[in-house]
């Protein structure tokens, strides 16, 4: 602490500052923790991968904790970072799936035990949400799962408010073309 003088009671509040920092810690991760799982859920379609996604992104927000310009930068750094993990698996999940299906001749062949109507539904909605490129997929849960305005979906994502509406609306164009407008 070069060019910082410590007074006897900051050296008090030093001593209990790990204990405070950890309840904090605590805090914050069962706060965000389940909405987390829930975006990388969505995100990957893998229940084990969000998990871990989820816990990777806190952690290494945490870490970071003490540089964060105020308390509140915490949720879309936090958001951002996860998102970045997220098409970090995918990327990864590409190469491997590539791989496999090289190598067996079969990826992912679906379940024909499940004939449901609505779960046909959901599942074509989350096949053909699944097959947008990540920006374009990220960009929609945000906006439309987790509501979030055009400004705070471009922060997440990192890129200007028009790249982020250019994303959302060629996301959607997509989406209504291969569910077709039931209007």
């Amino acid at each position: 602490m070069r060019g910082r003088t410590i007074e006897p009671e900051t050296i008090d509040d030093m001593a209990e500052a790990p204990g405070r920092r950890a309840r904090s810690l605590e805090e914050l991760y069962l706060r965000h923790a389940p909405e987390a799982v829930r975006l990388a859920f969505l995100l990957t379609r893998d229940g084990e991968a969000a998990q871990d996604i989820a816990q990777e992104a806190f952690i290494r927000v945490a870490g970071r904790f003490g540089h964060l310009r105020s308390a509140g930068a915490f949720d879309s750094y936090f958001r951002r970072t996860l998102v970045n993990l997220c098409m970090t698996h995918h990327r990864k999940r590409k190469v491997a799936d590539a791989y496999l299906e090289r190598e067996r001749g079969w990826i992912g062949r679906v379940d024909p035990a499940v004939p449901a109507a609505d779960i046909e539904t959901r599942n074509e909605l989350r096949d053909v949400l699944a097959s947008l490129p990540d920006r374009q997929r990220a960009a929609v849960v945000l906006r439309f799962y987790l509501d979030q305005t055009e400004e705070q979906t471009a922060a997440t994502l990192g890129c200007s408010v028009t790249a982020a509406r250019s994303l959302v609306h060629r996301a959607m164009k997509t989406l209504r073309e291969r569910i077709g407008d039931e209007r």
